[in-house]
């Protein structure tokens, strides 16, 4: 696995232990020899997880869009930072690159591109591995909903399971490692 696309927010949260989450799995990442893509910002989690990694001497790729560059503010310390056209190349950049997804917490635009990744997932568009970093249980009540979609009959089970949730990123990387897409198509 040479890269790891991570999807968080631009904010930093409520409570300083998602920003240190975030440091935390920068160095990881780095320590691992696999290189992070991310939204390209200086600020929130995603200016927390480009700095872990670049401490630990990791490699960096920032993607952002045009608009975002001033808003997000563009972190100006990355091995490259690619700038896009719109949102739409942005994430398409982001998956071009990546090897893997992981979320952090964040708001609607982390769970957005998230949605997008499992979706393509699960219309066999890939077969990359998904993760939530669990940090706090702040990905609980989202778990909890998606098991009523499966409840509900509007999610399968396989489908649900694409999805590798934990609070240790670490446990998650293992899991990657040893990921093999399973053989699933929406409409079994």
């Amino acid at each position: 696995m040479k890269r790891i696309c991570v999807f968080c927010g631009s904010s930093g949260g409520g409570d300083p232990v998602y920003a240190d989450a975030a440091t935390a799995l920068g160095k990881l990442l780095a320590e691992r020899g696999i290189g992070l893509v991310y939204g390209g910002a200086s600020v929130g989690l995603m200016g927390a997880v480009a700095d872990g990694a670049l401490a630990a001497g990791g490699e960096v790729i920032g993607v952002i869009p045009e608009h975002l560059k001033r808003v997000e503010i563009a972190h100006a310390g990355l091995s490259e930072l690619v700038v896009t056209a719109d949102m739409h190349e942005r994430k398409a950049k982001m998956a071009e690159y990546a090897d893997a997804f992981l979320a952090l917490p964040g708001g609607a635009g982390t769970l957005e591109e998230l949605a997008e990744v499992w979706t393509w997932a699960q219309l066999g568009l890939h077969s990359k591995p998904i993760g939530l970093v669990d940090v706090r249980g702040y990905y609980r009540p989202f778990r909890d909903f998606i098991d009523h979609m499966v409840t509900e009959k509007f999610l399968r089970a396989e489908h649900r399971d694409l999805v590798f949730v934990d609070e240790d990123p670490a446990a998650l990387l293992d899991a990657f490692a040893k990921y093999e897409a399973p053989d699933i198509a929406k409409w079994q």
